[in-house]
């Protein structure tokens, strides 16, 4: 059984893990920090006093370093994922393997057969 979110983050086990359920809400968070970043930069070059190049530059230079950001960030996230993936992909196959090599229950055995009658 699959614990909630909350159940998972307290679980000092770690028998249930939170990446896989927080791994999108990271990845949102990412795209928008980086945007800011890229618009902060932006923003300052059109506020020094370099001139027009400063402004070209920074129109350039930004979008191309957040998208790279973007991508690098992307490969680390879907890195981590596929490591989890393994992981339950792993603990499936070995519960499969236990079933196949645990000893079957042995069927009932039918009772002797009682000696002939005296007679």
């Amino acid at each position: 059984m699959q614990k909630g979110f909350f159940a998972s983050l307290f679980d000092v086990s770690f028998s249930s893990l939170i990446t896989t359920k927080v791994i999108k809400v990271v990845y949102v968070i990412s795209m928008i920090v980086i945007g800011l970043g890229a618009l902060v930069f932006i923003i300052a070059a059109a506020a020094s006093d370099s001139g027009g190049g400063a402004v070209l530059f920074a129109l350039i230079v930004a979008p191309i370093f957040a998208l790279l950001y973007l991508i690098y960030t992307r490969i680390i996230l879907e890195v981590i994922i596929v490591l989890f993936r393994i992981m339950e992909t792993n603990i499936e196959l070995v519960d499969i393997q236990r079933r196949a090599v645990a000893p079957a229950t042995p069927a009932p055995s039918a009772p002797p057969p009682e000696p002939p009658a005296a007679g």
